[in-house]
């Protein structure tokens, strides 16, 4: 299985878990626990011309350990410090790497889930000792929600990433939306992995306990549902 977050000296998202790991990520959970990386994330949603929605912009702070790997020989100029311009280049890896995973974004809107392009403005930035990756993610036709819900959902479903929503004031933004609308947030509940949601990923009787090994998650694929029961989501209903 592909990592879908890479070392910066890889530049790629094609190696295993286990090579990523290799490679120094840093992590301070045991090689055989789940999650490897952890993201704070904010999202906001767009609206366009007629009350239509068009796209999704991202921002995904990860946490300490993992960005203080990844910036590891990008102080180009040696000032002793890593400014935007010098995380461009891993910005754009890592978001274009993200396609795989389906940018660990689902949007529904009425139900139907939309369909993104190609996303644009690619940044990566530091806020203190953690990495801040903020990209637009925009629909491939912009959709009218009229009186339909909207539900943005964020996981990753093999659970290599751990993503929560922020507790800050501005963690679900909705701009140019019609006047009336309103976003709610609803987090996953803080519990273990039940057994009927590790056989619905695909595991053996056998495996559907607690201390699941890095084998039952390293078979899992972007197509599994088992990150579901870890997800996040932005509701949004409008008038």
């Amino acid at each position: 299985m592909a990592s879908p977050i890479a070392h910066p000296r890889s530049r790629s998202f094609s190696r295993p878990w286990a090579a990523a790991l290799a490679l120094g990520l840093g992590f301070a959970a045991p090689a055989s626990a789940h999650p490897h990386v952890w993201v704070t994330s904010k999202a906001e949603i767009d609206y366009g011309e007629g009350g239509k929605v068009t796209g999704i912009r991202h921002a995904w702070t990860f946490d300490a350990s993992y960005s203080a790997s990844a910036i590891q020989g990008l102080d180009a100029n040696g000032d002793g410090t890593v400014s935007p311009d010098e995380l461009a280049g891993l910005a754009t890896d890592n978001t274009a790497g993200l396609a795989e995973f389906a940018y660990f974004t689902k949007l529904k809107i009425g139900g139907k889930e939309q369909v993104f392009a190609d996303p644009v403005e690619p940044r990566m930035r530091l806020d203190g000792d953690k990495l801040i990756l903020s990209f637009l993610l925009p629909l491939k036709a912009p959709v009218a929600q009229g009186r339909a819900v909207a539900a943005l959902e964020v996981a990753d479903p093999t659970y290599f990433v751990s993503f929560s929503l922020s507790e800050d004031a501005d963690t679900a933004r909705l701009v140019g939306s019609p006047a009336g609308c309103a976003a709610t947030i609803t987090r996953p509940k803080p519990a273990e992995a039940k057994t009927a949601d590790i056989k619905a990923a695909g595991a053996k009787t056998a495996d559907a306990k607690p201390g699941l090994s890095e084998a039952f998650f390293e078979a899992l694929t972007s197509a599994s549902n088992y990150g579901a029961q870890f997800a996040n989501r932005i509701i949004v209903a409008c008038p």
